[in-house]
């Protein structure tokens, strides 16, 4: 085996056994107890109604979906702020052109109404 490959072993192997013996003493450690109480699905005290399985409205995901995009946008402005005097005026030129295609499509889903709850 050559001898770089030999410290990514090590920390795979290490990797790998952790999380086993921590459950595997987790196991051990923990009380067990099981009542009915422990079986039911945790929420809040209050009673469970209806299925699980009910369906959603699509404007949910749509709405998740608009989140992340203008998250991702926020990452993508960072490097941009950090390096804005070297980047000159191209960077604004570059930046102006992103943030214009964003406030289209958002104009879009707010046009075709993905913003709206009711």
């Amino acid at each position: 085996m050559p001898e770089g490959y030999l410290p990514i072993f090590f920390l795979l192997v290490i990797a790998i056994a952790f999380p086993v013996i921590a459950l595997i003493v987790a196991r051990l450690l923990r009380p067990s107890i099981p009542n009915q109480a422990k079986y039911e699905a945790y929420e809040c005290g209050i009673e469970v109604e209806g299925s699980s399985r009910a369906r959603f409205s699509v404007r949910f995901y749509i709405i998740a979906i608009l989140f992340v995009i203008f998250d991702v946008e926020t990452i993508f402005l960072f490097p941009w702020a950090v390096r804005y005097k070297q980047l000159g005026w191209f960077g604004v030129a570059e930046v102006t052109l992103f943030l214009s295609i964003l406030i289209a499509g958002y104009l879009w889903a707010r046009r075709k109404g993905a913003l709206n709850w009711v």
